[in-house]
């Protein structure tokens, strides 16, 4: 039971690919005074400061808020034209890319949403070229490059669409050398998708491992004093399940499976009824419990609404990971898909019904 931006235990390896608008910040001006040497008056400076930018890059997710990714990313070419008095230009052309290594820290909004910033530093190499017209000279170096170490921060969005592919928009800022001998910013504005791995979606489990009790009961029929009786729901395993894995949001076939429970308790004059959510041992104790509890009020509010179960006379709680179906050495030895698979059922909500039958 997990969000559907993480495998199943919130952890493990992605990649993706990012291409955006590359907006440079670099000192154009100084850049012109460096390379053309002392003694000129520049009169005006030109810019296409704007290209396409782009980005590479695999990751490992500790867990749902921290990562570390590392990849390669290409920033593009700006071109800029400085006009000087003694009548002359200079024209210059600057390329960076180069590898990073970052850390994420994750804020999970939703299932599906989470916020992120990041940290880092680059090794990126910046490479010019100098042309001139004019009384201008052409420079004694006039294609400078240079590698260098420096840092580079960001945040961004992640919106997963499914359990294992995610959309992702970032907005970054790189600093750089301009390989003559001073440092400028270029931010990268970019869009792109991420896959995660081992987060393949298990096949559907047996019917009878998932259901260890028919979700269609049999007509409440007790007699003072009344004892509960239990049925039990699958959570998010079988054809006729309540949820999609991870969801909280009833499916038409659960909505149907609760209008035939609340038929089977025509005639009967309610004392209690308990709603309780579970889950199953994968995933921290905290997304458990918080999972189990919206499960166990969607049903609730399903049987007010539609049920005309009386409200006061429902109750409904989550139990997380507690009181499993499943014994620890029945999963023995499996991990990914088939651990999901094995512990299918211990996902469940169990309903216990107190009433006294009325009529026929």
């Amino acid at each position: 039971n997990t969000s559907l931006a993480m495998a199943a235990d919130d952890s493990g390896f992605y990649l993706g690919g990012n291409v955006g608008q590359s907006v440079s910040h670099l000192d154009e001006s100084g850049m012109t005074n460096r390379v053309s040497g002392p003694g000129l008056a520049i009169t005006s400076v030109t810019r296409d400061n704007r290209d396409i930018g782009y980005k590479l890059y695999g990751g490992y997710q500790a867990n749902k808020y921290l990562s570390l990714e590392s990849g390669w990313f290409d920033l593009g070419r700006f071109n800029f034209t400085s006009t000087t008095t003694p009548a002359g230009s200079l024209l210059g052309n600057i390329k960076v890319r180069g590898v990073n290594l970052d850390a994420l820290i994750r804020l999970p909004l939703t299932d599906q949403f989470s916020v992120f910033g990041r940290g880092g530093l680059t090794y990126a190499q910046t490479r010019d070229s100098f042309s001139t017209t004019g009384a201008l000279a052409l420079p004694a170096n006039a294609s400078p490059k240079k590698w260098a170490w420096n840092p580079k921060y960001g945040v961004g969005l992640d919106y997963n669409l499914t359990r294992a592919f995610g959309i992702r928009a970032e907005a970054e800022r790189y600093r750089i050398n301009d390989a003559t001998g001073s440092k400028g910013n270029i931010d990268l504005f970019s869009l792109g998708m991420t896959y995660r791995f081992g987060t393949e979606k298990p096949a559907p489990a047996p019917v009878a491992v998932v259901e260890p009790e028919p979700v269609v009961p049999e007509p409440v029929v007790v007699t003072p004093p009344p004892a509960p009786v239990k049925t039990v729901f699958a959570s998010d395993s079988s054809a006729n399940s309540l949820f999609g894995f991870n969801r909280s949001t009833l499916r038409n076939e659960g909505k149907r499976a609760l209008d035939k429970f609340v038929e089977s308790l025509k005639g009967a004059s309610f004392e209690t009824m308990v709603v309780t959510g579970y889950t199953d041992r994968i995933g921290t104790d905290e997304y458990n419990q918080k999972l189990s509890e919206r499960r166990a009020n969607a049903v609730r509010d399903y049987l007010v609404k539609f049920g005309g179960i009386p409200a006061d006379k429902i109750t409904a709680r989550g139990a997380g990971e507690s009181n499993p179906v499943t014994k620890r050495e029945d999963c023995a030895g499996k991990s990914g898909n088939p651990l999901i698979t094995c512990l299918a059922p211990d996902r469940r909500v169990e309903v216990e019904v107190t009433a006294t039958r009325t009529s026929e």
